[in-house]
């Protein structure tokens, strides 16, 4: 690949969609009541990972310009005999351990050789505090959950700034007793994309900059949403307009979620000339 020198980059320009939220745009249309329609979603070999993984838990996904999943029910999904191959996707497996913890049925969730080194007792020690029984290798991958026991709500203090811990117990919370189950951050705010989405969907949520909550919920309704373009994606474009002088770039429809957009904070205090227009929401989050 050659790059040439440029005077500017002027025009017009869309990234792909968040993989955060395409994760649970697929993950939470899955446990809804009725069809999820998605549009942008973002996909990558961690996206396409949450949905093999949910087709074998029985969930139809259908393919196409809209993805389409056809929600089975907030305990419809099913027990497979293999295990659940994650692949790469860390969010993925944290996620999905929530939701498990409140079937029917054992569930092995594996990973590819660098997913399997990432540490999962962060999430299996407090889904074991809500009830569920969790058995990991070694505080690793592969992570076998045993569901089928009431899970009772709990107030968990984080210990270490991780939106897929804080993601994968408030997901467990909606299955446990009367709630409400509370996770309590301290440092940074991690991202709050679970409790935007749910919150749409029909769950009772309440959150905070440190703390978040969510009651159990019965049935979650499905959603027809535009996954907003991943900001991470449109950051080296914003630097190198930012730096050649004479650029004029816009780019459309970029997730604006405040746990995502400090550099747009630090380049205007460089004297970088960036603006935001067409505010709106998309899933749940402010977009632009």
């Amino acid at each position: 690949m050659r790059v040439e020198p440029a005077a500017a980059l002027v025009g017009d320009v869309a990234v792909p969609g968040t993989k955060s939220i395409s994760h649970r745009a697929l993950l939470f249309g899955a446990i809804a009541e009725g069809e999820t329609e998605i549009r942008n979603i973002g996909w990558s070999g961690d996206v396409e990972s949450s949905a093999h993984a949910l087709r074998v838990l029985g969930v139809q996904i259908e393919d196409g310009d809209v993805v389409r999943v056809q929600g089975v029910g907030i305990r419809g999904l099913r027990a497979p005999e293999e295990p659940i191959d994650c692949g790469n996707a860390g969010t993925l497996m944290r996620l999905i351990a929530g939701v498990l913890a409140g079937q029917d049925g054992t569930f092995t969730l594996t990973g590819d050789e660098s997913l399997s080194s990432r540490p999962m007792e962060r999430i299996a020690a407090p889904l074991r505090e809500m009830g569920a029984e969790v058995e990991t290798t070694d505080g690793h991958a592969p992570m076998t959950i045993r569901a089928g026991r009431a899970l009772r709500p709990v107030a968990y203090q984080l210990p270490v700034a991780s939106a897929q811990v804080k993601s994968c117990v408030l997901l467990a919370g909606l299955y446990a007793g009367d709630g409400p189950t509370t996770v309590m951050e301290h440092g940074a705010h991690t991202r709050d994309h679970t409790e935007n989405m749910l919150r749409q969907m029909g769950a009772r949520v309440q959150a905070s900059p440190r703390q978040a909550s969510v009651w159990p919920a019965e049935r979650l309704r499905p959603l027809s949403v535009e996954v907003p373009g991943d900001f991470s994606s449109a950051a080296p474009l914003i630097v190198a307009a930012t730096l050649l002088s004479g650029s004029e770039l816009r780019i459309h429809g970029v997730n604006l979620n405040p746990t995502r957009t400090g550099l747009i904070d630090v380049l205007e205090r460089m004297g970088a000339r960036i603006a935001v227009f067409n505010r709106r929401t998309l899933a749940g989050e402010p977009a632009g």
